[in-house]
């Protein structure tokens, strides 16, 4: 069970689902039991902040998630 429990956290993380939501998905009561749990699953995020910061300065920033959104606008 500890391994099926392990396998669909990582689908997940991989996926890009946050450690909050996971957390409440895996039933745990904090969510830095379930980082310290899964820090290892975390995929690297070196290349997504690289690209991040490029797809800035060359003014194509997609998404609904980006500082226009928190602005409201």
């Amino acid at each position: 069970m500890h391994a099926l429990r392990h396998f669909y956290a990582s689908v997940l993380l991989d996926a890009g689902e946050n450690v909050e939501a996971l957390s409440t998905y895996l039933a745990h009561t904090d969510p830095g039991f379930t980082l310290r749990g899964c820090t290892h699953l975390l995929p690297s995020s070196e290349s997504r902040a690289r690209k991040a910061v490029d797809s800035t300065y060359e003014g194509n920033v997609s998404g609904a998630d980006g500082p226009q959104t928190a602005q409201g606008q």
